[in-house]
């Protein structure tokens, strides 16, 4: 290799500090990989970042059925937590609450007991939750419900099968079966809610309603009715029956599905 010439002394101690410069700057420069990282964090550029453009691309090509859901879930827990791997997060969420749905209908509380789920990110699940529940109420707007049945069944099952505690709901209907009305008339424990069959008929009489839907969950998951739930919505037909007022069935909804009383001939 040829030299070049010397410094002059003069100019040795510049000349010097100079190429140590030099040199500091180039070890400080990242590699040229052709790729421009468009995420970076205290200088470094975050792993996770190609895996979400993947799965991006992944769901625009081929939609929601070429995902698992705790990939759903990631893409989800993107747009709350934009500066971190969520993948390992999805999957305990998921591990957590059983399913995607459990995760979705999983209360507040217990959703931000998952460690790396805060306040924040807990209501944007449970709006979600609340947009695909709306969703489900408007398949039963301005329709006869009685010929709508599965889309009754996946109404009840959303709002109410992953409840912590149990909760008495009633779909009051008029006389060509349309929803009046949908309301929570009670909330009680893990395995009980109180009911009172003339409250529920007053109700009924208040908005003009010919029938009505009786609809509570069971937070163990099991929808068989117990004796208790035959024997109160009995006491409801035969206290709504003198009022014109027709029960046309009582829905118990769990995580593992649901049973009809009227389907079970039960009433």
């Amino acid at each position: 290799m040829t030299k070049g010439p010397a410094p002059p002394p003069d100019d040795l101690n510049s000349f010097l500090e100079d190429e140590r410069g030099f040199f500091a700057e180039q070890l400080a420069k990242p590699k040229n990989t052709g790729k421009v990282p468009s995420l970076i964090d205290n200088g470094r550029v975050e792993h996770f970042h190609g895996h979400r453009d993947r799965l991006r691309e992944k769901y625009r090509e081929h939609g929601d059925t070429s995902l698992a859901d705790y990939e759903i879930l990631e893409l989800l827990l993107f747009r709350s937590i934009p500066r971190r791997d969520t993948k390992p997060l999805a999957k305990t969420l998921i591990s957590r609450f059983g399913s995607l749905a459990g995760v979705l209908g999983a209360p507040l509380g217990l959703l931000q007991e998952v460690k790396g789920i805060g306040e924040a990110v807990a209501l944007d699940l449970k709006l979600v939750a609340t947009v695909g529940q709306r969703m489900l109420k408007s398949e039963l707007r301005e329709k006869q419900v009685l010929s709508s049945w599965s889309a009754v069944i996946d109404y009840c099952h959303a709002v109410m099968a992953f409840e912590t505690r149990e909760q008495f709901r009633i779909l009051f209907l008029d006389k060509r079966n349309v929803l009046i009305s949908d309301e929570v008339q009670s909330q009680g424990t893990v395995d009980h809610t109180p009911v009172y069959p003339r409250e529920v008929v007053r109700r009924a009489l208040e908005l003009s309603a010919t029938a009505i839907i009786l609809v509570h969950n069971h937070p163990s998951g099991d929808p068989t009715p117990s004796r208790a739930d035959i024997d109160m919505t009995r006491t409801i037909v035969d206290t709504a029956k003198p009022l014109g007022i027709t029960v046309h069935d009582h829905i118990i909804v769990g995580k593992d599905g649901h049973a009809s009383l009227r389907g079970l001939q039960l009433i």
